[in-house]
Parts: C-alpha cells; sequence; structure tokens
C-alpha cells in the first residue's frame, strides 16, 4: 500500500481550483481555519465539527514509565494529548464499500 499524505499544499490547491479563490487566499484560508481550531481547542478543551467529529483535550497526569531497550525507569511528564472521536456520518463513509 502506497503512502500518500495530504498536505496544507493540496488543500490550498484544492480551493483554488474548485472555489477559484487565489492560492494566496485559498492559503490563508485554510491558515485561519486550522489557527481557529487550534485556538478554541486550547481555550474551551473541545471542538466539535458537525459530520465530522470532535477533538478534545485531555490531561495526561505524570506517570513512571520504563524504557523497553534497558529497563530503565524514568518519570513521563504531565502532558495534554489530543484526543478524536469521529461522528456517525464519518464512520459510515469510511466504511460504505463505494467511497472512493
Amino acid at each position: 500500500m502506497t503512502r500518500i499524505n495530504l498536505t496544507k499544499k493540496d488543500l490550498t490547491n484544492s480551493i483554488y481550483m474548485q472555489i477559484g479563490f487565489s492560492k494566496q487566499v485559498s492559503e490563508s484560508l485554510i491558515d485561519e481555519f486550522f489557527s481557529l481550531i487550534l485556538l478554541n481547542l486550547k481555550k474551551e478543551k473541545i471542538v466539535k465539527l458537525s459530520n465530522f467529529g470532535t477533538f478534545t483535550l485531555r490531561v495526561k497526569n505524570p506517570r513512571i514509565g520504563r524504557n523497553p531497550k534497558t529497563g530503565e525507569k524514568k518519570e513521563i511528564s504531565k502532558r495534554n494529548v489530543v484526543l478524536f472521536k469521529p461522528s456517525r456520518e464519518f464512520k459510515i463513509f469510511i466504511n460504505s464499500t463505494n467511497n472512493e
């Protein structure tokens, strides 16, 4: 299976081709969209996009971990992690047989 990444440039070109905005406006639109999601996620701890899914911010407490190679124990610091839960529509689309 060949791995193909969807890049910001791909999104910009798609908006440029489908909607007709200039590439500069398209890139600005993509940047603003992602900035809005990130800022709201940091502020509200949750972002729900209808028919797509929900991003939530969860705090993971510090814990003791182990290096699998050396067996050395080390503390893993407290940190935030982003969780994604796909919507029902997202799951149906992904699991449909004719989604290409």
